[in-house]
This record gives C-alpha cells, structure tokens and sequence, in this order.
C-alpha cells in the first residue's frame, strides 16, 4: 500500500504541512496513522478524505461544521441524513455563489466591452449622450 508524508500530501493539495498538522489538531483528521517516531502517514484513503474536506473548505463550510461531518462518518450509518442534509445545504449554498458570481462575471464583461470599445475609439465621450451609459461607467 502507498504512503504519503506530510509534505508529499500538502504539495498535492497545494496546501502547507502547518495547514496539516492544524486540520489533525482540529480533530479533521481522526484517520491519520502515525509512525513509532510520531510522522504522520497518509495512505489513499486519507487522501480521498481530505479532497471531501478541502471541497468543503472550499464551499465556504467553516472548520467546526467540516469536524461535525467527519464526526457523523465515524460514527456511521446512523448518521447518513444528516450528511446528506448537509451535502444539500451546501449544494444550495454553492448554487447561490455561482449565482452572484454570475452577476460579478456580467458587470466584468460588460466594462470589457465598454472599455475595449472606448480604447478603439481612443475615448469613452461616445458614451457621453448615450442613455444607457450609468454612473459607474465613468472612470
């Protein structure tokens, strides 16, 4: 079975070993082995483990309510709706972030537009006495 060092595991996940060894202290990471001399030892399945955990952190999901999800999976089946109610918060969560990172990503779009179109034109006065031009239009 292949193992992994701390080091190897925080360069995968483009994380820091103090990053780590701060999730094992937060109790994230029950499931960590550890040799005779005290390194942590990650096999594939702590891997797997922590990508569920990184896409939570990744989701917003604060660190105490990431150890409440990893507290239910050990304790097992009984748990299974509550994970499952969690997973769909956070779906709708998440689906209300693309959401207004859409809106983000149309008001860009539209200054792209704007500004490209001003630059061809070497000036933004063509907007001067267009209505549609709002007040954040300016510089």
């Amino acid at each position: 079975m292949k193992t992994y060092s701390i080091s190897e595991v925080a360069e995968y996940f483009n994380l820091t070993p103090h990053t780590l060894r701060y999730y094992d202290k937060e109790g994230l990471m029950p499931f960590i082995e550890r040799t005779s001399s005290g390194k942590r030892v990650f096999k594939e399945s702590d891997m797997d483990a922590l990508k569920v955990i990184e896409c939570l952190k990744a989701s917003g999901m604060p660190i105490r309510e990431i150890k409440h999800f990893i507290e239910w999976c050990s304790e097992g089946d009984s748990t299974l709706q509550q994970r499952y109610d969690m997973f769909l918060e956070r779906k709708a969560s998440v689906e209300a972030q693309m959401e207004e990172l859409k809106k983000t990503m149309d008001v860009i779009e539209h200054k792209c537009l704007y500004y490209k179109t001003a630059l061809g034109n070497g000036t933004e006065d063509i907007y001067k006495n267009n209505k549609i031009k709002s007040s954040f239009a300016q510089k």
